[in-house]
């Protein structure tokens, strides 16, 4: 006979003789994509949507620039960013003082940003490096030119950042290096 302090205790530690229901398990929640993850996601699934709806369908395997650059030029129907025409009487000046009918296209930041998503995940679903239509000549080629034409159309040249050089210390008297005098004596 069981003792009054283990009661319950078989039941409580599942060493009962009758066998337990098994609870069915969910599958673990799979841990959430980071914002460049989920985006990379959403845009490779955007792009090989775009290509099934070409006619013909278009599989990945067959993608090249030339499908890579007209997805870009679809995209410029969604931009949020003017873009002011060479007859435009804004064109080449930061502020314009009022409204035109030139056209709203994407930023050459996001279609860059865009591409390099594009060409990670290409890589991450079977494509190989040497064969990535996203890394080709024509498509930095294409990203250059509408870099340049946004720029001038703003009035703003776009200047690559330049890396920082590390400065070596100076000493108080002009020298390259450490001084003893600011050694401790």
């Amino acid at each position: 006979m069981a003792s009054p302090s283990n009661k319950g205790k078989g039941i409580a530690e599942g060493s009962s003789s009758q066998p337990q229901p098994q609870q069915p398990q969910s599958p673990p929640n799979p841990p959430a994509l980071s914002r460049y993850e989920s985006q990379k996601r959403r845009d490779w699934n955007t792009f090989c949507q775009y290509l099934r709806n070409q006619h013909p369908p278009v599989h990945i395997s067959q993608c090249g620039s030339n499908h890579i650059l007209d997805f870009l030029q679809y995209l410029d129907q969604f931009g949020k960013t003017k873009v002011h025409v060479h007859g435009c009487v804004f064109f080449g000046q930061v502020e314009p003082a009022g409204q035109c009918n030139c056209p709203l296209k994407q930023a050459w930041g996001s279609l860059d940003a865009l591409i390099g998503r594009l060409r990670a995940a290409y890589e991450e679903n079977g494509g190989l490096p040497e064969r990535n239509p996203f890394a080709g000549g024509g498509i930095r080629v294409f990203l250059r030119e509408v870099r340049d034409s946004q720029a001038k159309a703003r009035g703003v040249p776009y200047k690559k950042r330049k890396k920082k050089k590390r400065n070596p210390m100076k000493s108080g008297d002009g020298t390259t290096g450490t001084s003893s005098s600011n050694l401790p004596s």
